[in-house]
């Protein structure tokens, strides 16, 4: 019998050596307003800086509450989809493994509720929408839900009523109105959403966006459950968001890293804000001052 033993070089043998002697790192990164910049494109340093601490063994997870479809492609985009590579969707109602195409977690609400949600919801004239695996859902067609489509870059479908907006029990719906209208968005939330407390809650992802998802779900729950499942101490994590659904997440890990474009008053649940915003490096600055410290 004759056995194949592979040679290593003495660089490669100091890089695996360099790998087992640095504990592992996770980033939990949002996209829009943190790693995306404006034109929802990853930077060149945020990604040189990203490919650096992959190199070194270090997790970089994407940590949105974008729907599971518009979050595969960003995370692709950003070479974030390699084995032992994760997703974390819906504002941590589902986290997916896309290397692997398989999700490792998830919760949804059912179904019934959630068509009584949007039944009231089309009562008071308030666009809102759930999704499948590759569409947005709508049973209306709105300006709000041709912009959300645009910008997320995914297609949609109007359908016939409410009860067609939810086929399955829906990770997430989310109400959209103009920012100019946000007060008709909260009077929703306390007039109707609060009804379903114990089954869902809400928040706001930013002034035009109600998130809709059920009870205990949060990027903060996410951060907790998936340093847990990964075995990485929660002391090894930081987050980097900039927006109202960040707060939990920001909360949760070691190091709350909050964008200097971040929403007014987001910058308190955080214990760093960067010098450099969302289009000029503002990632890479994190994973450089707290994931790559050692290097």
């Amino acid at each position: 019998m004759i056995c194949c033993i592979k040679e290593y070089s003495i660089e490669e043998v100091m890089e695996e050596q360099y790998k087992m002697s640095v504990e592992t790192r996770i980033l939990f990164t949002d996209l829009d307003g943190t790693l995306l910049n404006d034109h929802k494109e990853v930077t060149s340093g945020n990604q040189a800086a990203i490919d650096e601490a992959l190199a070194c063994g270090h997790k970089i997870v994407v940590c949105t509450g974008r729907p599971l479809a518009s979050a595969r492609v960003c995370a692709a985009k950003a070479g974030l989809d390699k084995e032992g590579c994760y997703v974390i969707c819906f504002n941590g109602g589902q986290i997916y493994d896309p290397y692997h195409e398989k999700t490792v977690y998830g919760k949804t609400f059912s179904k019934e509720t959630a068509a009584k949600i949007i039944g009231e919801a089309m009562k008071r004239d308030l666009h809102i929408q759930s999704y499948s695996d590759t569409h947005i859902l709508s049973a209306r067609d709105t300006e709000e839900l041709h912009r959300y489509a645009k910008i997320n870059q995914l297609p949609y479908k109007v359908v016939e009523c409410a009860a067609d907006v939810v086929p399955e029990d829906p990770y997430k719906l989310i109400a959209i109105t103009p920012a100019e209208q946000k007060e008709k968005n909260i009077c929703f939330q306390k007039e109707v959403i609060s009804q379903y407390a114990g089954e869902v809650h809400s928040f706001f992802s930013n002034d035009c966006y109600q998130e809709i998802v059920p009870e205990g779900i949060s990027k903060g729950f996410a951060v907790r459950w998936f340093c847990d499942y990964l075995g990485i101490p929660i002391e090894n994590s930081v987050a980097a968001g900039d927006a109202q659904n960040d707060v939990e997440m920001l909360k949760a890990a070691h190091v709350g890293a909050v964008m200097c474009n971040a929403f007014p008053g987001i910058a308190e649940y955080g214990n760093y804000v960067t010098e450099h915003d969302n289009n000029h490096d503002g990632v890479a600055e994190i994973i450089h001052k707290f994931i790559l410290k050692d290097a």
